[in-house]
Order: C-alpha cells, then sequence, then structure tokens
C-alpha cells in the first residue's frame, strides 16, 4: 500500500515550493491538498475492493485444476457408455484401449479410451448413472510386479479406496511376460481388488504374455469378451465392420516453419531452448562424449556411451534407468516415401474427429511425414492385426486383400498365417507393402495406424558421487537376418552407435538426426535397484553380458565410500560373457577394483571358452557355501541383472538350491525363504527379455 500512496504525495512537494510568499495560505493550501489527496486515495482503494469482489470467484474457477477430471461428466457430455482404462508403459496398453473403444460401435454403443493419470478414479462408483456403462481396464505390468508411470495413483487410490463400486460394471486386460517372476501383478490385482470392492465382473480377466504372442492373446480375449458384452447388455452386433478414420488430415500449403514440429516430444520448441524439469514429456538433449566399443572380437558389437548432463539438474542414483529417444534410420523412412510414392516433406497435421477427445493428435502436430517416420512413428516392429485389418481396403490384388484380411481374423488358419508371415518372419511394414504389390495406402492413413515409437531403457552404468555431470550406458547392437533374408536392426542401438562423440548438431539441424550429430535426447526413470542403505552391508552382484551395466555403478560408488573413509562390506561379482579375448566387458576397470580391494571377489564364466558350457550359476554352485555365508550371516544384498528368460531363473533356482542344502530346508521352505528375501529387498532383479 505504501508504494501505491507514494504518487499521491508528489502533489503535496510540488505545492510546498512556492511557500515564501504567504506561510499562513501555504499551509492552507497543504492542508486542502492534503484532505482532497486522502479522500481521492481512500476513494481509490474503496473502488478497487469493490471492484475485485465480484471477479474472485471467476479467478478462482479459472485456476482451479478442472483438467477434465470427471470422465462421467464427459461420457455423458459425449454420449459414451464404455470407458477403456490403459495403464501403458510403451504404448502397447493404449493401443489395445484404443481399439476396444473403436470396436464399441459395432454393438451400437460408444467407448472412450482414456488414461487414468488424466481422471479422477473415485468416480468408478458413479459410472451405473449412464446406461448399459461398462469399464475395461488394460493394465500391462512394469518391471518387477509394479504399475505402469501413468496408472501409479489409481493403483495408490485402489489400495487405500473403500469406496462401495457395486454398480459397477468391469472387465480387465492384462499386459505382461511370463519370464517375469511376478507375471502380470497389475491386471490381476485390479481384477481382484474390483471385486473385493463389490464390482461385477462380466468376463473374465485375460492375461497376455509378451513372451509369446500377446497380439493373439489379445484377439482371442477379445473375441469372447464382445459376445459376452452383448449377453449382458441385451445387444447385437449390428454389422458395421467398415474402417473408420479417427483422424482427419490437413495439409498445410502455406505454414510458418516455426510452427511445424521436427521431433520433440512435448513443448515445441523445446530442444533448442532447454528448460527443466526433464522427463518423458520435456526429454533433455545430451551430447555423447564418449563412444567406444568394449569387445575385441567377435560378431557383435558391445560398446560404452557416456553422456553428458552438465547444467541440466538432472540427478541420478546407482540402479537408475536412462531412457533415451531414439530415430528410425533414413534409408527405411525414404524407402516407404518412395514406395507410396509421396513427398515426405509435405507438412501436415492429423486432427482427432472426436473434438471431445484429450488427444488431439496421433504424434506432434503439425509436422512433415519425414519427422512423423523418423522420431514419431514405429516402423521396424510387425504391425499389429488391426493396422493389417485398416490396410487391406488399399489392396487392389483380391489375393493380397483376402490374405491381410485373413491374417486379421480370429480363425485359427488366420492367426496361424499372422504368426508365420509376419511375426517369426519379423516382416515389418516396409517389408510387407514390398512383398504385397497392390498394397499402396494413403501414407496419413498408415501414419495414423502406426504405434508410436517408444523411448528405451537402459540400466545405467555410473555412479553420480563419481561422475555427477555423467551418465554411462552399455548396450550391444541388435542386428539379425530374418526368414526373408532381410537384415533388420535394431532401431536405438543401430542409432547410438552411430553417435560421433562431441559433434555439435547445427541449430538448423534436427537434435537427434540420424548419424549427423552428437545429441541424444534422454530423461532419467528412477528405480528400485538399490544399494544396501549401510555400506558395510555385502553384496553379491550377479550381472552376465550388459546386464553388469548397473554393476558398474555399484562398484565405482563402493569404491568412492571406501575413499570417504566408510566401511565397506564384502563386494562380490558374478560376471559371464561367451570368450574371454572376445567379449569380456570392462576387464581393465574389473581387474582395477579388485586390485584395489574395492572388488572382494571376481568371479567370471567363460560360457564358450571350453567343450561344456560354464554360466554364472554354476559359479554361483562352486561357491555355494561362500555364498550362503554371506547371505545367513553377512545378511548380504543379492542383485541379479540381465536376460530374464533363462538367466535369471537358472539363478534363482540356483539360490533355492543353496539355501535347502545349507539353511536344511525343503524345497518349499526354500522358495519361502528367497521369496521372504525379495519381500524386504534383499533380492532385487533388473531383467529383460
Amino acid at each position: 500500500l505504501s508504494a501505491m500512496g507514494e504518487p499521491s504525495m508528489d502533489p503535496t512537494i510540488a505545492a510546498d515550493s512556492p511557500a515564501q510568499q504567504d506561510s499562513l495560505f501555504s499551509m492552507t493550501d497543504v492542508f486542502l491538498i492534503s484532505l482532497i489527496t486522502g479522500l481521492f486515495t481512500y476513494w481509490f482503494f474503496f473502488r478497487k475492493k469493490k471492484e475485485e469482489v465480484p471477479e474472485l470467484p471467476r479467478m478462482q474457477t479459472v485456476a482451479a485444476p478442472v483438467r477434465d477430471s470427471s470422465f462421467i461428466e464427459k461420457m455423458k457430455k459425449t454420449g459414451r457408455n464404455i470407458v477403456v482404462f490403459y495403464g501403458s508403459q510403451t504404448g502397447t496398453a493404449e493401443e489395445f484401449a484404443n481399439r476396444l473403444a473403436k470396436d464399441a460401435h459395432r454393438y451400437g454403443l460408444r467407448g472412450m479410451a482414456a488414461d487414468p493419470e488424466e481422471y479422477d478414479l473415485s468416480d468408478l462408483s458413479r459410472l451405473s448413472e449412464i446406461d448399459k456403462s461398462l469399464a475395461v481396464f488394460c493394465m500391462a505390468t512394469y518391471g518387477e510386479g509394479d504399475p505402469t508411470d501413468n496408472a501409479q495413483d489409481f493403483y495408490d487410490w485402489l489400495q487405500e479406496a473403500d469406496a462401495d463400486l457395486s454398480g459397477l460394471r468391469f472387465a480387465v486386460f492384462g499386459l505382461g511376460n511370463k519370464t517375469y517372476e511376478h507375471f502380470n501383478a497389475m491386471g490381476k490385482y485390479v481384477d481382484k481388488r474390483l471385486e473385493e470392492l463389490g464390482a461385477q465382473r462380466i468376463f473374465e480377466l485375460g492375461l497376455g504374455d509378451d513372451d509369446g504372442n500377446l497380439e493373439e492373446d489379445f484377439i482371442t480375449w477379445r473375441e469372447q469378451f464382445w459376445p459376452a458384452v452383448c449377453e449382458h447388455f441385451g445387444v447385437e452386433a449390428t454389422g458395421e465392420e467398415s474402417s473408420i478414420r479417427q483422424y482427419e488430415l490437413v495439409v498445410h500449403t502455406d505454414v510458418n516453419m516455426n510452427k511445424v514440429y521436427t521431433g520433440e516430444m512435448g513443448r515445441l520448441k523445446s530442444y533448442e531452448n532447454q528448460k527443466p524439469p526433464f522427463d518423458a514429456k520435456n526429454p533433455f538433449l545430451a551430447q555423447v562424449t564418449e563412444n567406444r566399443k568394449l569387445n575385441e572380437g567377435g560378431e557383435r558389437h558391445l560398446m560404452h556411451l557416456e553422456l553428458d548432463i552438465s547444467n541440466s539438474k538432472i540427478r541420478y542414483e546407482s540402479g537408475d534407468h536412462v531412457a533415451v529417444y531414439p530415430a528410425n534410420d533414413s534409408s527405411l523412412v525414404n524407402q516407404i516415401g518412395e514406395i507410396l510414392g509421396t513427398d515426405l516433406d509435405t507438412v501436415m497435421s492429423l486432427n482427432n474427429l472426436d473434438e471431445e477427445s484429450n488427444k488431439k493428435h496421433p504424434f506432434p502436430c503439425p509436422t512433415s511425414y519425414r519427422t512423423a517416420l523418423t522420431y514419431y512413428l514405429d516402423i521396424t516392429n510387425p504391425p499389429r492385426t488391426n493396422v493389417l485389418y485398416e490396410l487391406a481396403q488399399y489392396a487392389s490384388d483380391s489375393g493380397e486383400q483376402e490374405r491381410l484380411r485373413k491374417m486379421a481374423s480370429s480363425a485359427a488358419e488366420g492367426k496361424a498365417l499372422y504368426l508365420s508371415w509376419v511375426v517369426e518372419a519379423r516382416r515389418n511394414i516396409l517389408a510387407i507393402l514390398q512383398d504385397m504389390p497392390s498394397l499402396r495406402p494413403p501414407i496419413d492413413h498408415l501414419c495414423e495406424l502406426l504405434p508410436r515409437l517408444q523411448a528405451r531403457y537402459y540400466s545405467i552404468a555410473s555412479s553420480s558421487k563419481v561422475h555427477p555431470n555423467s551418465i554411462h550406458i552399455c548396450a550391444v547392437t541388435v542386428e539379425y537376418e530374418t526368414k526373408t533374408g532381410r537384415l533388420n536392426k535394431g532401431v536405438a542401438t543401430s542409432w547410438l552407435r552411430s553417435k560421433v562423440p562431441g559433434q555439435q548438431g547445427s541449430s538448423s539441424q534436427v537434435p537427434g538426426q540420424q548419424g549427423s550429430s552428437s545429441l541424444v535426447p534422454m530423461y532419467v526413470r528412477k528405480s528400485q535397484f538399490r544399494l544396501p542403505f549401510k555400506p558395510s552391508t555385502p553384496v553379491i552382484m550377479i550381472g552376465p553380458g550388459t546386464g553388469i551395466a548397473p554393476f558398474m555403478g555399484f562398484i565405482q560408488e563402493r569404491a568412492w565410500l571406501k575413499q570417504q573413509g566408510k566401511e565397506v562390506g564384502e563386494t562380490v561379482l558374478y560376471y559371464g560373457c561367451r570368450h574371454e579375448r572376445e567379449d569380456y566387458l570392462y576387464r581393465e576397470e574389473l581387474a582395477r577394483f579388485q586390485k584395489e580391494g574395492v572388488l572382494t571377489q571376481l568371479n567370471v564364466a567363460f560360457s564358450r571358452d571350453q567343450a561344456e558350457k560354464v554360466y554364472v550359476q554354476h559359479l554361483l554352485k562352486k561357491n555355494k557355501e561362500n555364498v550362503w555365508k554371506l547371505v545367513n550371516e553377512g545378511m548380504a544384498h543379492i542383485y541379479v541383472c540381465g536376460d530374464a528368460r533363462n538367466m535369471a531363473r537358472d539363478v534363482q533356482n540356483t539360490f533355492y538350491e543353496i539355501v535347502s542344502e545349507f539353511g536344511n530346508m525343503s524345497q518349499p521352505q526354500a522358495v519361502d525363504y528367497v521369496k521372504k528375501l525379495m519381500t524386504k529387498g534383499r533380492y532385487s532383479l533388473d531383467v529383460w527379455s
């Protein structure tokens, strides 16, 4: 207020200067002016308040976190009766949810896919207000039985909720992988918990297995799910099988190029004008400062990369994951453009025909076809059956059209054909276009159908205590020949391999452009894979191949703790590779850590250097007494990183044997003992399949 009053004091100063002539008049003058000024000030503030009173409610409504949090209101407003929520980490559950929502029109129903992060799920108790209403949940399980990032709040609510969901009808399809310990934990939990809260299950829980054929599991479940819905609501299929476009194409002929997306994940120009915090929607562009080959021989290319995170405010802990957004190979992109006879530099937008949808575009728009196919769309994985079904209409040859439709059907013959011709042959969209000469879809419809290109996660191979401004990655380049004789390359590893340290992408370049820049869009994802709180606790680390990555960070950290004068417990590593002279990763660093006494045991299995294959689990058995002593007496923490399908399971079985033998326990007791170690955080896994 004093600041606002200051200008009103100025007239008094101005009136003071002619005071020499007549002091009485001058005093009267000052008094009158002060009185007028006071009245004016009082009126000014009084008027201000009167104006502000009606303004307050309006301001409050603007500031309130509306975020469309009531999906019930949205469903009522748009005439929907089926809501399909998805818990998705890599986009597959979201894709399945969209397919189910789209299916609904075939039965005279209307569906919408919904991200649980965007809504208040306590509204589930109100869904019965809508006639023929149903909630479907496509829930992926992430990591060790965890919810996906976008389903974390929903999971927390389910755990704490005491809501009465007796009017709710639901169905759940889970997405998991049988090679993991907690197969489909999230799908199973949601299904069980909703029933406990009184909701009515109208169709059995579906369990998709990504280690087998997730697409087939989904189709099989879906083909039985819809008849159950029809029976429950007394509705019938309308026979409408026609392809319905979700987005409309708008071509921009005269557009300001500063308004066009060139690869950004969220905010336009976010790569040119970087602002923390950095996350999945706002990745940091890290400079590659080192990219070296780790192996000395063999056909594979194993590499060590270092990403500079200086000035990013990014913090990480040993055991965390780094996510990188790769780019597709430009030659694949160009070939798709050539086959479809398209100018890839055409700037366009795909706009959602459903104006009420939260998802306005399938990827950032406006953009060019080239950018979409390079940075936003997955063009290297075999397409799912719904893509084939939608594309079939564009095959001018009736035989090719029939083949595509058959592969998208639920018939046994069709499923077998899809499995052999697409999945096992690893045919991506380019290969399908090449092998079906009459199939020439409009490029905009193809872009609408292809799934989003996802970030790739790597276990961080460094400690922030030693490398606060750098994140290290250890990876193997994926490259293989398919049954059709094509050479398929891993998107991210091939792209990372091409990164040249220190080569700055010019400002006109799209950051991360294939092979021409050293910049990597990245962010850090927190993990539960953590060193013990007490440095004196022994650790047993088991990580063959690139599974050694997080343990390089662990060992660096234990070395740093030792330098700080801390008492550091035994640090034991079980590492494995094919040949000692070919792919023994970080050999010199590990030898140095052992010499310094940080690494108290270095056990290395060379699987192919002798007639009989030797793996890490064989070395664990060989040292079983020492292993048991560390676990039982030393209260050691066990860490396993690498292949989930075979290695992690074999290692776990070995621990069952050791516990059973030295703990004098039966097999079921030994299994229970190891499971308890997991519950207590003393047996941790960071595995992939």
